[in-house]
């Protein structure tokens, strides 16, 4: 059963596309790059609010098992490199972990 990671951060509307281009070219491919077993991927979210930008990562992965190996036994704590805590304005110390009960995928063409 599929395990979604949640997590949100937030820095001030400067530094927004920053933080962006930060997560695409080097914290997202960091990830990928320790071939964690059951990692499927990970989604960007972002809003704009007044005086500050919302970011939302949810990654997937297939089991807390293999959160556990991701992030280890304290699994909740957020993974937030030193690159990313300069940009960030604050974030969530911890992650919230869903498993997936029913997922539909609707194309129209």
């Amino acid at each position: 059963m599929a395990v979604k990671r949640i997590w949100h951060g937030w820095t001030t509307p400067e530094n927004a596309d920053r933080y962006q281009r930060l997560l695409h070219n080097e914290v997202f491919p960091g990830i990928e790059a320790k071939n964690i077993s059951g990692y499927q991927g990970v989604q960007l979210l972002r809003r704009d609010l007044e005086g500050e930008v919302e970011f939302v990562t949810i990654m997937t992965f297939d089991s807390i098992q293999c959160v556990i190996a991701f992030q280890g036994e304290d699994y909740e704590r957020c993974y937030v490199p030193s690159t990313a805590q300069k940009v960030l304005k604050r974030w969530d110390q911890t992650c919230n972990h869903y498993y997936v009960k029913e997922e539909r995928n609707l194309r129209r063409i």
